[in-house]
Order: structure tokens, then C-alpha cells, then sequence
């Protein structure tokens, strides 16, 4: 059954390097569209559900290219908004086959940067059946900031479950203890929040899974789970916890975009009416798909590829 999720955050020009060298050497690049959410914002349609994208792009080649993108992708483009003051951000990535890609950020007052407030004018929130938050967005400017935190405030209002993932961007912050400050006042608002282990060392004090879940259910939040990366996820809520494991990916080609897919597969099954195990098993499959892709999200599988995927894969070993 389709759901309406909604999102915010800041689609980016990417540009991903063909040959492996360091960035400034690097001669050849193919471009794509990137950002966090505008990754789990097509994981979700390609499963079937309607997403509408909160942002602002430029009147420039990257925001058309980013729209045109989002419209092939089937994505809700009503409330992007084209600006035609400011120009939209992009990004370099590396190739590497070891570990993760360098990256490198052009975004410094782009047009997503100017969202604020005023840009939720209007905005009917009960139209949409959850809503999915990242850490990047309130990092790029405190007009941001701020419309992140009404966002997550008109949702909790009218009873609408808000998924939350910290996505730390440490660059784009003015200090640390701002960071942590804000990302953690945004989790203990949310429903559903999906750190890292290593996200957890910066932003509570520590990589254990367990204490990390239990100091998010301290502040509020309703369930967390934890990516534990190649051993899963551990997952905690009130009434106890749980394991999952991983599924190994046949090869690793690019690791960003994991956790996007991760989280799509998450709030998908939630929003379906799974178990909570059954959408963090979805979750890790999703998240291996996307590793054995070079694009940030052009992996990111249709429902029938998902179930072929989990049907000839099982976590923990290796292929059936």
C-alpha cells in the first residue's frame, strides 16, 4: 500500500571521478545527483511510495538537471522551489577500491542553504503519513536550522511519525558542541533514529550499540536502531532489543549511500506495517544492494529486485 513520506534536505550536483587518483589529478568524472535524502527519496519510490522533496535548488544546469532527476524518479516536486538568486550545490567523489571515497563539498551558500521558515508557508503537514529528517540539513545554515525545527514540531502536532538520521557532516557545523547539541535535540523528538557506532562515539560518548540506544530512548526517542556496519544493526525500543545481521555484499564497489538505503528499507517496511525486525532485515538488505553500486543511489532497487536479492542471499553467509 502506497505511503506519503515526506523530506527535506539538499540535492547536490555530483560529480563521481572515473579513474582512481587523487581528486586533483583526476581527468575524467560522470555526473549524477546526490544528497542524503534525495537518496532515500528514491529508494522509497522505487518501492512504490509517493515522496515529496522539500528544498531549493538554483535556476542553473545542476538544479535542472537535479528536478529532471527527480521527476524521471517519480519524486513529488511541488515543493522544490527554484531560486534564482543562488546557485545549487555540487560535490566531487573519488573512485577508490579500498574504503571510502574522498569527498568534497560546493555548497556554501546555495539555494538549499536559504530555507527557512517562511518556506513552510502553506506547507499541510497532515497531507503526509510520515516524515524523514537527516543531521545534514539544519548544519547548512540556522535559517535551515530553524525550519528543520518546525518541521519536526508540526509533525509531532498532528500525530505523524518522524524517522531521524543524524548523517554527521562535522564540516558543516560551526563548532562541535553545536552539532551535538542540535542532533541530539532533533533525535529526542523523533520516532525512529538510525545512528552509526561510530556517530555514537561523537555524539554520546561512546561506540557501544547498547548504550547508545539506551541514551536516545533516555531523551525520548522511540526506537533506535544502531548501523553496526558489516556485523548490521542492533535495534532498541522500550519493550527490549535485537539483533540483525548483515547481508555480505557479492563485492564492494562504493560505500556511500549505505546508510541512505538502509533507511529507506527501514521506514518502508514501517510504514507498510511490518514487524519491526522484518523492516531493519529490509534495511540491511537494501544497504548491502547499495554498496555493490558506484552511484550513490543509482542502485537503490525496485521492490521485485529486493526480493530477488533477499530470496538468493541470507544474512550472515553467503549467496544460496
Amino acid at each position: 500500500m502506497e505511503k506519503r513520506i515526506l523530506t527535506a534536505g539538499e540535492p547536490m550536483g555530483l560529480f563521481i571521478a572515473q579513474e582512481e587518483a587523487r581528486l586533483e589529478n583526476v581527468r575524467h568524472f560522470s555526473t549524477s545527483v546526490a544528497g542524503a535524502e534525495f537518496n532515500v527519496a528514491v529508494g522509497l519510490t522505487r518501492l512504490g511510495h509517493k515522496v515529496g522533496y522539500l528544498s531549493k535548488v538554483g535556476n542553473d544546469p545542476f538544479g535542472r538537471q537535479i528536478v529532471n532527476c527527480m521527476n524521471e524518479n517519480g519524486i513529488d516536486t511541488s515543493l522544490t522551489k527554484i531560486d534564482p538568486d543562488n546557485r545549487t550545490g555540487f560535490m566531487l567523489k573519488s573512485k577508490t577500491s579500498q574504503g571510502d571515497p574522498d569527498i568534497y563539498y560546493y555548497r556554501k551558500g546555495s539555494a538549499a542553504s536559504t530555507l527557512s521558515p517562511e518556506d513552510l508557508t502553506g506547507l499541510d503537514i497532515t497531507a503526509w503519513d510520515a516524515l524523514h529528517l537527516t543531521g545534514i540539513l539544519p548544519a547548512v545554515s540556522e535559517m535551515a536550522r530553524a525550519a528543520v525545527f518546525e518541521l519536526i514540531r508540526a509533525a509531532k502536532a498532528a500525530g505523524i511519525p518522524v524517522f531521524f538520521d543524524p548523517n554527521l557532516r562535522p564540516q558543516l557545523w560551526s563548532s562541535q558542541e553545536m552539532m551535538v547539541k542540535t542532533i541530539n535535540e532533533l533525535a529526542s523528538m523523533a520516532d525512529y533514529v538510525l545512528p552509526g557506532e561510530n556517530e555514537g562515539k561523537t555524539l554520546c560518548g561512546s561506540a557501544d550499540p547498547e548504550t547508545i540506544g539506551n541514551f536516545y530512548l533516555s531523551l525520548g526517542s522511540g526506537a533506535v536502531i544502531v548501523k553496526t556496519g558489516a556485523s548490521g544493526a542492533d535495534t532498541y525500543t522500550k519493550t527490549g532489543s535485537f539483533h540483525t545481521d548483515a547481508y555480505p555484499p557479492d563485492q564492494i564497489v562504493d560505500t556511500v549511500g549505505a546508510g541512505d538505503g538502509f533507511a529507506a528499507g527501514v521506514i518502508s517496511g514501517v510504514m507498510e506495517g511490518l514487524s519491526m525486525e522484518e523492516a531493519v532485515q529490509r534495511g540491511s538488505a537494501i544497504g548491502t544492494i547499495q554498496i555493490m553500486h558506484v552511484s550513490d543511489n543509482e542502485g537503490l532497487p525496485t521492490r521485485e529486485e529486493l526480493n530477488r536479492f533477499m530470496n538468493t542471499h541470507r544474512q550472515g553467509g553467503k549467496r544460496v
